[in-house]
């Protein structure tokens, strides 16, 4: 399964690692995914992973159990 958010479909980003010399080696910065568990509509619980900082975005707008 692909490290990307559940909600925000969000994913990990490519670059290069930089020597002093300016030497390229291909690196990625990886997602903090949390796994958290939510209620749909239907009361189902559903266990859902999101980065840290859309957990800390649903936490500060009250969207979080």
């Amino acid at each position: 399964m692909a490290r990307r958010d559940d909600l925000t479909g969000k994913s990990a980003m490519s670059g290069n690692n930089r020597s002093h010399a300016l030497n390229a080696t291909k690196r990625k910065w990886n997602l903090n995914l949390q796994k958290i568990k939510v209620v749909d509509e239907t009361g189902r619980v559903m266990t859902i992973k999101v980065s840290a900082k859309t957990l800390k975005t649903l936490k500060k707008r009250n969207q979080l159990v």
